[in-house]
């Protein structure tokens, strides 16, 4: 286990910041599949940009969790990466 492994672990042990954690989780899957959708097809960002029409910077900003994507943009990029947006509702555990 890495100190990081160890020090997130511990903060984790902390109920209002476990529950802050766990409230942004949904919005850090979204910044991680974008991310993980635009590497595997190999892109830029400044090339996602070229085929969607959407700035580099915006591009940049929601991939950093600086901003809020609207669904339109979400299908604008998956569409820019020849890819379809697929999103699903799943019962809670």
């Amino acid at each position: 286990m890495t100190n990081y492994d160890k020090f997130f672990e511990e903060q984790m042990k902390d109920p209002a910041l476990r529950k802050e954690w766990e409230a942004l989780q949904p919005e850090m899957a979204i910044v991680q599949a974008m991310i993980d959708a635009r590497e595997k097809t190999g892109m830029t960002q400044k090339e996602l940009s070229e085929k969607t029409g959407i700035t580099q910077a915006d591009i940049s900003r929601l991939e950093n969790g600086n901003a809020n994507p609207s669904l339109k943009t979400l299908q604008r990029l998956a569409e820019g990466m020849g890819m379809t947006l697929k999103l699903e509702f799943v019962p809670a555990v």
